[in-house]
Parts: structure tokens; C-alpha cells; sequence
């Protein structure tokens, strides 16, 4: 992915796809399930707004059985650093974190970012999808949207970075966000 600074206003992040879902609070468990499922990834980092939250969906989803670790400022930095380095390493594809890793952390094999909880500007939601597709690579960001105040930060990074983010489709063909093509089916019962 590259990034480009014409001006302050205008930023486009080549190589990676953005969308957004419109749902309830309550469907969010069920929907972040189901694109775990479906879609085709190396790795992904799923951000969300607290301490709490990241140790929780964390435990949601390994007792789901994906392999899930979790980073947050309630961590020893010595536990953090082990945490990142073997996320790094691979030996687990899904790392749930607040926003202490939306900047600086730089990992080749993510290629999906999922904004869990949508960041409080467009500033935090550029530094975290900015972690997939690193590195020349294709990279996917999925956005939550569930609150009027959701919405309003995705207008604000729409107009700041005149980027149009569409509703994510029912079918998302993967040569868009992976190096290995085929369309992935996004129909949910």
C-alpha cells in the first residue's frame, strides 16, 4: 500500500479497498463471526475503543475457536511486546487491539483491518486501516457502523480525504484485497 499527499485534504491509501456495514450494536458479534468465516485473510486486526472491550472480544472469539490474541494499554509493555511478536510471527491470524497499535506497528501479512468500533476521528480511522495492505500489498477495511456518531466520523473521512466508502456488497471479489482471487460469497442467514 502506498500513501499519497497531494494536499492536507486529499489522501489515498493505494491497494486498499474501504467499506462499511450499517448495524446495531447488538449484531456485531454475529456479523464480525460470519466475515471471520467467509473472508479470505492472512491476517487481520480488529480495532476496538477500550481495554474492556478488546479483553472480551477477544475471549468471544477464541471460545469461537479463531486464533485470537488481544494488545492493550492494561498490559505490562513486556507482555505487549511478547503479544505483538508473535502475532508478527504469525502464530495467531487475529489481533484484537485498542488504538496503543493503530500507529507504528507494521506487520507484512495483515490484510484486513476491522473497525469493531468506529474511531472518534479521521485521523484515528487513517492510522488504523493504514495497518492492512503494507508494504505493496492489497488490503481490505471494514467499518462498523452503528450510532449517528459513527456515521458522522465516516462523513468526515469521506470529505477530508474526498474518498467515497461504499456499503460493503454482497460479494467482495478477493483479487481486490488478496493475493489469491476468487469472490467470496457474503450472504448472511
Amino acid at each position: 500500500m502506498e500513501i499519497y499527499v497531494d494536499d492536507e485534504a486529499k489522501l489515498t491509501l493505494h491497494g486498499l479497498v474501504q467499506h462499511y456495514i450499517k448495524l446495531s450494536e447488538m449484531e456485531k458479534n454475529r456479523k464480525l463471526n460470519d466475515l471471520l468465516d467467509a473472508l479470505d485473510f492472512n491476517q487481520v486486526v480488529i480495532f476496538v475503543k477500550s481495554v474492556n472491550r478488546a479483553a472480551e472480544l477477544n475471549k468471544l472469539l477464541v471460545e469461537c475457536n479463531f486464533p485470537s490474541i488481544c494488545i492493550h494499554s492494561g498490559m505490562s509493555q513486556e507482555e505487549r511486546l511478547t503479544r505483538y511478536k508473535g502475532f508478527k510471527e504469525g502464530h495467531k491470524r487475529i489481533l484484537v487491539a485498542t488504538d496503543l497499535v493503530g500507529r507504528g506497528i507494521d506487520i507484512e501479512r495483515v490484510n484486513i483491518v476491522i473497525n469493531y468500533d468506529m474511531p472518534d476521528s479521521a485521523d484515528t480511522y487513517l492510522h488504523r486501516v493504514g495497518r492492512a495492505g503494507r508494504f505493496g500489498t492489497k488490503g481490505l477495511a471494514i467499518t462498523f457502523v452503528s450510532s449517528a456518531s459513527d456515521s458522522d466520523v465516516l462523513n468526515q473521512v469521506q470529505e477530508r480525504f474526498e474518498v467515497d466508502i461504499k456499503e460493503l456488497p454482497e460479494q467482495i471479489d478477493t483479487s481486490t484485497y488478496s493475493m489469491f482471487p476468487f469472490v467470496v460469497h457474503l450472504y448472511f442467514i
